[in-house]
This record gives structure tokens, sequence and C-alpha cells, in this order.
């Protein structure tokens, strides 16, 4: 399998050198494709039609965040032959500010992954027909999924019962809950675990 795919990514790096930036093939037998942004389209388009190929199928559009990069983001694709049983995916590194091009004219399907990308990363598709936030709520600030995103994040949304609505308040937690204390009792700490009794029993 990994020499059909292999000789795939070769034939796909061949016929479309202009879009193509390296090829491999990954440990869980997937070939993966970087690809330049601004040729997604048209390469999404040539895998789906061309005869060795046929990657007819969107599975899922995800991204990373790699804050470290100078292309901070990777946009990912994941593509199925229903032909050739094979697998592909295809990633775009792609700036903070950068607009990647909308695959929705090739892949209807599309239109969520890249909304749901969108409202999580924040990054913006031309092209797509309705870019709008997926899963968080009307004026949600931020992107979830970025890494400098606080794991609390800004806002906390609950049920007042006796305003009978929906509230929106500033996160606030105490400092004592910011703070975690990883050591176990064998390094020291002055706690007891439930479940340390059966170290002292074993010892005994």
């Amino acid at each position: 399998m990994s020499e059909a795919l292999t000789e795939l990514g070769n034939a796909l790096a061949a016929g479309r050198s202009d879009a193509v930036l390296a090829t491999e093939v990954t440990k869980t037998g997937e070939l993966a494709v970087q690809v330049s942004p601004a040729a997604l389209p048209d390469f999404v388009e040539f895998i789906k039609t061309e005869s060795n190929a046929r990657f007819s199928t969107l599975v899922d559009i995800t991204a990373v965040d790699y804050p470290g990069r100078d292309k901070r983001f990777e946009v990912v694709y994941h593509f199925l032959s229903m032909y050739t049983n094979q697998r592909i995916r295809v990633k775009a590194a792609v700036h903070e500010d950068e607009v990647v091009p909308s695959i929705t004219a090739v892949h209807p399907s599309a239109n969520w992954f890249e909304r749901e990308v969108f409202d999580m990363y924040g990054i913006m598709f031309s092209g797509h027909p309705d870019l709008r936030r997926l899963l968080t709520d009307y004026g949600f600030r931020g992107y979830p999924l970025r890494k400098d995103f606080p794991t609390t994040g800004y806002t906390e949304l609950r049920y007042d019962e006796v305003e009978k609505r929906v509230v929106y308040e500033p996160v606030s937690l105490i400092q004592e809950y910011r703070q975690f204390d990883f050591m176990s009792p064998w390094e020291g700490a002055e706690y007891i675990l439930p479940g340390d009794e059966k170290k002292e029993e074993a010892a005994k």
C-alpha cells in the first residue's frame, strides 16, 4: 500500500508541480501532500477528477495552530477515494492574517467545515457563500482552538433563575483554582489521595 501511495504522490507532484510543495506517506498509511494555499481549489478539483486518484469524498477540514511558526496555521483537508479505497491528506500552511480560498465550489460539503475552522481558529476563507460562526454563540470573543486562548474563556454563560433568562458574565476564578499542584504524595505533598493507603499496606 505504501508503495502505491508513494507512486501516487509522485504522480500528483509531477502532474501539478505548480501546486505541490512536498509529499509523504504517513505512519497511518495516508498520503500527505503539502500544497500552496492559492492553488487549493484547482488542486482539489484535480485530485477529484484525475483518473488515477478520484478523491471524490471530502471527509473533513480542520486546522492546527503552531504559534512559533512564521506561518502559524496549517489547514488540513482529508479526502477519500471510494474507487481506490485510498486516503489523502492535503495541507496548506498559512500566515495568521492570510485568507484561504474556499473549496465550496468543488465540494459544497466544505461549507460547514470551513465555517467551523473560521469559528475555532479565525481563519478566513475567500469565496465562501456564508462565512459566519457555527459552534460558538453570537458575539463570542476569540477563537477557542488557538493555543493562546485561555482554557477558562472570557465569558461565562448561564441561566439565571431569578431573571428567567440567559445571562453573560465575565469569567471570575479565584487564584487558588488557577494554580495546580501536580506533586504526588511520594514527592513531598502533605495531602493524601484516595488509594494511597494501599502503598502503606504493601510496605508492611
